[in-house]
């Protein structure tokens, strides 16, 4: 998977369409401009006002050089910056690179190194970070976000970029490049089974048939609200409602990040009709006093992705009248393959729903790649325009993850029952997923492997009330060493960021492993259990 070289900006072929974002913001603000597209703390945008923001923003990076193609970057928080960052990015034909502001410099090096960005908008917060590894970076234009009221002030000095003032001296870029189904629209970065990081490319024709999947199979309307709290660098709050609610002319109720009193208050005051969040962040609203007793009547469509969600907490929302709309997917795939129809949620708790109206889903044999009858577990596999067309510059890895006929294998183990509705049942890449977040064993064992006085390390997510899942480290240590867990801490968040630290710690005579030198799994959650 290669870049998309400048030479590539075009006028949209003959019979084509242009499904470019921001061609669909022009046009909304051209019809409908004092409509708000975003409500935000920092400032509400109307869609006259995204749009020229948007515009001026595209002047800006075009002005520097930025062509077809190139990657633009962003590092913070959810905020209207992030969004006229992606916009603009899309404006001009450029590659929007979100990043993951949790990211220890290690990881948001080798991140940037591979997306090779050459542009960065940067919130304060993460500057110090940034430039701990900026150095050998293809950076060449570095903003510094300075105009939010969100974001905490910061003093700019070269090489930063106030960004307030180019934008506010652009003059807005008129033209929108046209966007084709095959080009990409972003880079996103996820981790495989070893944890080195894979740039996922989206195109503009994934983002757009995951909205037609959506729109098909979920109540939603043109001129929703919809309300995103959930970190929008990841694809299922990014894509699920966010983006494509703009396309159609809602309003999103944008959020620096989840606070279950300040969300409750939102969907009360904004009358949500939509929103996506992983299961910690409905187990929260849960706890809250009055939760099920406040008028969330205009709550239509409310998707629970990115975690294995317990059946208690669906049939909880079920007695409210709320009824959590399961998904599963992945960031390959835009980021849902399936969805839970909302009058089958009590009817078959549990399951992560049927295969999207245009998308193909199976369970095959992981080793001879062959369909597998009903209610036999195997690696779930997907097919459609909404999944990736590979790696970003991973020949290798798109290889490795897709078959001769175009199936992408999700690494997840799941069954189909006699209606054709998925259950994940475990993973093959022995991924935790914690708070929504994806922690990788091997990367966390890689950071714990040299410290002082460690024999051997292996990690496992175990069963977490409030996260799902929660990351635990089993070490063997050298005689006369005594390691505690704010020790293990200690050690690795120089290198990881700091959802992926382990929250507990087993020590153990031996870390169990097979005739090969491999990690038994099995032996190890056994331990765990018995521990």
């Amino acid at each position: 998977m290669t870049s998309v070289p400048a030479s590539t900006a075009r006028a949209v072929p003959q019979g084509g369409v242009d499904v470019n974002p921001a061609a669909a913001l022009a046009r909304n603000a051209s019809f409908q401009g004092a409509v708000v597209a975003i409500r935000y703390a920092g400032g509400d945008l109307t869609f006259s006002q995204l749009d020229e923001r948007v515009a001026r923003f595209a002047a800006v990076l075009g002005s520097g050089g930025t062509q077809v193609g190139d990657r633009v970057a962003y590092l913070g928080l959810n905020s209207s910056s992030f969004v006229v960052t992606m916009l603009a990015s899309f404006r001009i034909g450029a590659v929007f690179v979100p990043v993951n502001f949790r990211l220890a410099g290690p990881e948001l090096h080798r991140v940037l190194e591979l997306s090779g960005a050459v542009v960065i908008v940067c919130e304060p917060d993460h500057r110090e970070v940034l430039e701990q590894v900026w150095s050998t970076l293809p950076l060449r234009d570095c903003f510094l976000v300075d105009d939010d009221p969100e974001v905490p002030a910061s003093t700019t000095d070269a090489p930063w970029v106030p960004w307030s003032g180019p934008i506010l001296a652009a003059e807005p870029a008129t033209a929108v490049v046209a966007r084709g189904f095959d080009d990409t629209a972003i880079l996103m970065f996820t981790s495989g089974t070893t944890g080195t990081p894979k740039g996922v490319s989206l195109t503009y024709g994934n983002a757009w048939w995951n909205s037609v999947n959506v729109d098909t199979r979920l109540d939603t309307r043109r001129g929703d609200v919809t309300h995103a709290a959930a970190p929008i660098f990841h694809i299922g709050a990014l894509n699920s409602f966010l983006l494509r609610t703009l396309v159609r002319g809602g309003t999103v109720v944008l959020r620096r990040a989840f606070e279950p009193q300040r969300m409750l208050d939102d969907l009360i005051a904004e009358r949500v009709n939509s929103m996506f969040g992983v299961p910690a962040m409905f187990a929260a609203l849960a706890r809250l006093p009055g939760f099920f007793e406040a008028d969330l009547s205009q709550l239509r469509s409310v998707v629970v992705a990115g975690a294995p969600v317990p059946s208690s907490l669906i049939q909880q929302y079920a007695e409210h009248g709320i009824f959590l709309q399961q998904a599963w997917g992945l960031t390959e795939t835009a980021p849902f393959a399936t969805h839970l129809p909302v009058e089958l949620t009590l009817d078959k708790l549990g399951s992560a729903g049927i295969a999207m109206p245009y998308t193909e889903v199976r369970v095959v044999d992981a080793e001879r790649n062959e369909p597998l009858p009903a209610g036999q577990a195997g690696e779930v596999v997907v097919r459609g325009p909404n999944v990736t067309p590979g790696y970003w510059e991973n020949e290798a890895a798109t290889a490795d993850a897709f078959d001769d006929d175009g199936w992408f294998h999700s690494g997840d183990i799941g069954y189909l029952d006699a209606d054709g509705c998925l259950y994940i049942v475990d993973r093959l890449k022995d991924m935790i997923i914690s708070g929504g977040e994806n922690v990788y064993p091997a990367e966390v064992e890689r950071a714990l492997a040299d410290m002082p006085g460690i024999i051997d390390v292996a990690v496992i997510g175990v069963d977490d009330d409030t996260w799902g899942e929660t990351v635990v480290a089993m070490v063997s240590l050298a005689d006369g060493t005594t390691v505690t867990l704010d020790d293990v801490r200690a050690h690795a968040e120089q290198r990881l960021a700091r959802y992926k630290l382990p929250t507990q710690l087993r020590v153990v005579e031996m870390v169990p492993r097979n005739a090969s030198g491999k990690l038994d799994k099995v032996s190890l959650r056994a331990q765990m259990e018995t521990s």
